[in-house]
């Protein structure tokens, strides 16, 4: 293994830095508002609105034209590609929407899930052919981050090393690209709650997955201070007999990101995983509240836990629509709470806070 390499230009490193410390300011976090076309489909025709892309234009309209306080708790919005050049009624590109409240704009840039061939139903995640090519053109349009999910499945047999190893290798790719093109990489291997596994399982397998990650990242020379994490909560699988505490999730949480995560990672935005809204705050509040060595912001991306009560409240009608951005401000403001360890359970009362939002081997 040779140790001769270079690092990102000093001008890189500084405009990377820059922007993962915006992404993870103390009190905000990222709407993760980047549902593919088929998945946001699904969720409009939950509340009987049907999925044509002039309602998919007018719920994320909803969302960017937010009240500007939308902005004391929210720092970035992961966009999906169809996202990124529409506009609201009058005009405005969404974009431009963002950029006008101060909120970082970034994009999803994989492909998608496909199955991992010689594994027990494992999968991988597609589209390094042309990313350089398209993240040049995001940046352009003002995109300054970029996102890519890779899912790893806890079962008898599973994660495999093949799935462990194939997608860190995937993760670590994507992010020198993602840097190369002065944009900040949020690395998202997810472990999926599929199961019955206890959290002492859950745990050793998220050490094992972020040790191959963060290995894969060193072997590729990829600038962790310009890097985020978006990773899953330790949490039991969902269909786990044992009911664990906040403070027993929020314990094996901050063990498994001590052993694997280095402290140079700029932060780590956790993704909701099929907790409730509620749920998401409540762990989220006491993972800061751990005492521990945390080295890093540990802050939140999340897409269902700060849209399920918006949805549930709009159900596509534009007289609901004030009611359903107080929604997204309410649940927003509680995880701002949470992130520096000040939510009170129970203080939000969404229309949709304790809803079930898990999605059985979740794809996006």
């Amino acid at each position: 293994m040779t140790t001769y390499y270079n690092y990102p230009p000093q001008a890189l490193q500084d405009e990377l830095k820059k922007i993962a410390k915006a992404l993870v300011v103390p009190g905000k976090g990222i709407l993760a508002a980047d549902e593919s076309v088929n998945t946001l489909g699904k969720r409009l025709q939950e509340v009987g609105v049907e999925n044509t892309e002039e309602n998919r234009r007018r719920y994320r309209q909803l969302l960017f034209t937010t009240d500007p306080c939308i902005a004391d708790n929210i720092s970035g919005v992961i966009l999906f590609h169809e996202t990124l050049f529409q506009k609201a009624d009058d005009g405005t590109p969404f974009l431009e929407l963002l950029k006008q409240n101060g909120i970082v704009p970034g994009i999803k840039v994989d492909r998608g899930v496909v199955p991992l061939f010689g594994s027990e139903d494992e999968c991988t995640t597609q589209g390094l052919d042309d990313l350089a090519e398209r993240c040049t053109g995001y940046k352009k349009e003002g995109c300054h981050f970029t996102k890519w999910r890779c899912v790893l499945k806890i079962g008898k047999n599973v994660p495999s090393y093949q799935a462990i190893m194939e997608n860190a290798n995937v993760l670590a790719r994507y992010a020198s690209i993602s840097q190369s093109q002065r944009m900040v990489p949020i690395v998202e291997p997810e472990v999926l709650p599929d199961g019955s596994h206890d959290l002492d399982r859950a745990q050793k397998v998220t050490e094992s997955v972020l040790s191959a990650v963060y290995k894969a990242l060193g072997d590729h020379h990829v600038f962790l201070e310009g890097t985020i994490l978006k990773s899953n909560m330790v949490t039991p699988g969902m269909q786990c007999p044992i009911k664990y505490s906040p403070d027993e999730i929020a314990e094996a949480t901050v063990l498994a990101f001590q052993r694997t995560v280095p402290p140079a990672v700029a932060g780590i935005a956790f993704l909701s995983g099929g907790q409730s809204e509620e749920e998401a705050s409540v762990n989220l509040d006491a993972i800061n509240k751990y005492v521990g060595r945390k080295p890093w912001p540990l802050t939140f991306s999340f897409g269902r836990a700060l849209q399920a009560s918006v949805l549930k409240t709009w159900n596509g009608k534009d007289e609901y629509t004030k009611a359903a951005q107080e929604e997204l401000i309410n649940r927003a403001r509680a995880n701002g709470l949470a992130v520096l360890g000040k939510y009170k359970a129970g203080t939000v009362k969404g229309a949709a806070a304790d809803a079930e939002l898990f999605i059985k081997n979740h794809a996006y």
